[in-house]
């Protein structure tokens, strides 16, 4: 089964391609590629994130509160409109992250995430998640706001499953056809070329790990997805 409750701290490094496979290489030292990117074969995963008619959800993150909130659907390619997706709440408290998901077919998510009145209880969902996620729902009206896709490579520690490092490229968003089966096509969030690496653990990072980023000059920096293509839509002028 699907872990569907996370707790942990992610720091976030932008980089270019040479730098990601001069660091993906020593990685291999200590960690090990996901089942789904054996031979360095990205998977893709697609997003839906829901915000109120005025955007609350993702000004009131980008202000850096001490809490905030973000709900998506999350599917893994371009999901059939049967197929099996997560519900994510997706929460921020003084820094600590804590992803909280159900197990939901697409139209079971849809009907959620747009009525805010849960679905009968089946074996695959969780049932404590789908309350929390029906209880903010009753605090907002949401809607389906943007529609966001990467390409991802993910490398687990050979040590301990508590440490996982993620490298997302070809980030691309659309506010338009905003169904997970319409495709993963988007425009470009971020130049050619560049990698975001998110760096996610329970606890405080490995000394190994600390080491090879100082060796490697790579910075923690401040980026989110959404966030991050909520700025570009007002630059560009559209509200």
């Amino acid at each position: 089964m699907a872990i569907e409750v996370f707790n942990r701290y992610e720091n976030k490094y932008l980089m270019d391609t040479e730098a990601f496979h001069r660091l993906y290489n020593r990685l291999l030292e200590h960690m090990e590629a996901d089942e789904h990117n054996r031979n360095q074969q990205f998977y893709t995963i697609s997003n839906l994130y829901y915000d109120t008619d005025h955007n609350s959800l993702i000004r009131t993150s980008l202000a850096k509160p001490k809490y905030r909130e973000k709900l998506r659907i999350r599917g893994y390619g371009v999901p059939k409109p049967d197929a099996t997706v997560y519900l994510e709440l997706k929460k921020k408290v003084r820094g600590l992250v804590n992803k909280r998901r159900t197990a939901l077919n697409l139209q079971e998510a849809y009907t959620f995430a747009g009525s805010g009145i849960a679905p009968p209880l089946a074996p695959y969902m969780n049932g404590q998640v789908v309350r929390e996620i029906e209880y903010l729902l009753s605090r907002y009206a949401l809607q389906p706001k943007v529609y966001l896709a990467y390409d991802r490579i993910a490398m687990f520690s050979k040590a301990s499953r508590d440490l996982r490092i993620t490298f997302d490229t070809n980030i691309r968003s659309r506010r338009t056809e905003l169904q997970l089966e319409s495709g993963d096509h988007g425009e470009q969030l971020m130049p050619p070329g560049q990698w975001l690496m998110e760096v996610k653990a329970e606890k405080t990072v490995p000394i190994w790990l600390a080491r090879l980023l100082s060796e490697e000059g790579q910075f923690r920096t401040s980026f989110s997805k959404y966030g991050n293509e909520y700025k570009k839509m007002l630059r560009a002028g559209n509200t």
